[in-house]
């Protein structure tokens, strides 16, 4: 009898001690928006957050928003980068815990851009014209310039002839190239594509800048442990310009800040008028 107890008892050691060490050797997920870079050129960050956080972490970037909140959903992510959009939905539906945001994100703009020999010089010269959005789920890239077009007096169901690129570089892409008249993209990967060579200068211009307005958040999983919360918010809240400039450009950011889910409120408003809640 006491043999048959020790001996179960070892066999539960056992076990939790192998599901212990297979969650100690699983790495931190990370999904960061679609930037157009490659995993190499992310590794700075990579490399940044595992020593931050003291345990191994990997970053990627899925093919859209919808990619990520289901990885959130099914726990292959602990933590994400949401537009303001996917956001107050996965917030609604899934419980993400909202963490940090970069200092932009709060007063933040979409950019209408457009090639550089086009007439177009204001969101009523696109009525008519072949116009790109990007990911359909997106704030900076839909909602939001959506509004903007709307108040402009231009119906993008009826006055444009719209796609849906899928990204912010998709989209740049696509002006460059003209295949669309013009497309509208985050402010922060323009400048980007624009820095990095990924983008000709000379060959797009941006013609309109949207007025501010509340965009990323970087959130965890509902169930990711209150610790491990906190030691990610740390991590990005501890760069600094001038010490952790290859991390910062990777996030295009200079600062980040404490978020909370109050201050969407006001996107929550405007995306169940515009009926994409």
């Amino acid at each position: 009898m006491f043999l048959r107890a020790r001996t179960a008892a070892l066999m539960a050691i056992s076990v939790l001690a192998g599901v212990s060490f297979c969650g100690a050797d699983r790495p931190i997920m990370v999904g960061l928006v679609l930037d157009d870079l490659t995993q190499e050129e992310r590794e700075p960050l990579r490399a940044y957050l595992t020593k931050a956080m003291g345990q191994r972490v990997n970053v990627v970037a899925p093919d859209s928003y919808s990619e990520t909140v289901a990885r959130l959903a099914d726990g292959s992510y602990d933590f994400a980068c949401l537009g303001a959009l996917m956001y107050v939905r996965a917030h609604a539906r899934y419980g993400v815990i909202p963490l940090v945001q970069r200092m932009v994100d709060r007063q933040f703009h979409s950019v209408f851009i457009t090639s550089a020999s086009t007439s177009i010089h204001s969101l009523r010269d696109l009525k008519g014209k072949q116009f790109a959005f990007g990911d359909i789920d997106s704030a900076s890239a839909h909602l939001m310039p959506y509004l903007e077009l709307k108040q402009a007096g231009i119906d993008p169901e009826t006055d444009l002839e719209v796609r849906y690129s899928g990204s912010h570089p998709a989209t740049a892409a696509l002006v460059e190239s003209g295949v669309v008249d013009a497309g509208v993209l985050d402010e922060t990967v323009f400048r980007s594509l624009i820095r990095g060579g990924r983008l000709d200068s000379r060959k797009v211009r941006v013609f309109y800048t949207s007025k501010p307005y509340i965009d990323y958040v970087y959130v965890a999983r509902k169930d990711v442990p209150e610790a491990e919360r906190e030691s990610f918010a740390r991590a990005l809240l501890a760069l600094k310009e001038g010490k952790d400039d290859p991390s910062l450009k990777i996030l295009r950011a200079r600062k980040f800040v404490v978020a909370n889910d109050e201050e969407y409120a006001n996107m929550r408003r405007i995306a169940k008028e515009l009926k994409m809640f």
